[in-house]
């Protein structure tokens, strides 16, 4: 009976250990990331947008000269997670949807 024990104790060790292990998909995401290069985020760089109605354009606009890989309007109601994304403009904007400011994450 201990052998069956041992054994099965092995077993689960082993079990246990192979879901640490990472696979090839994870590590392949890394240099695509890296080839892209230029996603960071530089909020001053759009920071022309404040005062200005938001609109698609705009947010366009912003997402480009900011360098940024995505970008979105926050208004003052609006519920966030609390992820921080370098590739990522939030352009804040007021009851009235006018941009305030600007920041990454």
């Amino acid at each position: 009976m201990p052998l069956k024990f041992a054994s099965l104790g092995a077993f689960m060790a082993v079990a246990m250990l192979a879901g640490c292990s990472t696979t090839s998909s994870e590590s392949a995401k890394d240099p695509v990331a890296a080839e892209i290069g230029h996603g960071r985020c530089e909020a001053k760089a759009a920071e022309f947008a404040i005062g200005k109605k938001a609109s698609p354009e705009l947010l366009e606009q912003a997402r480009a000269k900011s360098g940024s890989q995505n970008a979105r309007f926050l208004k003052p109601t609006d519920m966030i997670t609390l992820e921080y994304r370098s590739d990522r403009l939030n352009l804040n904007t007021d009851k009235n949807l006018v941009v305030v400011s600007t920041s990454c994450g």
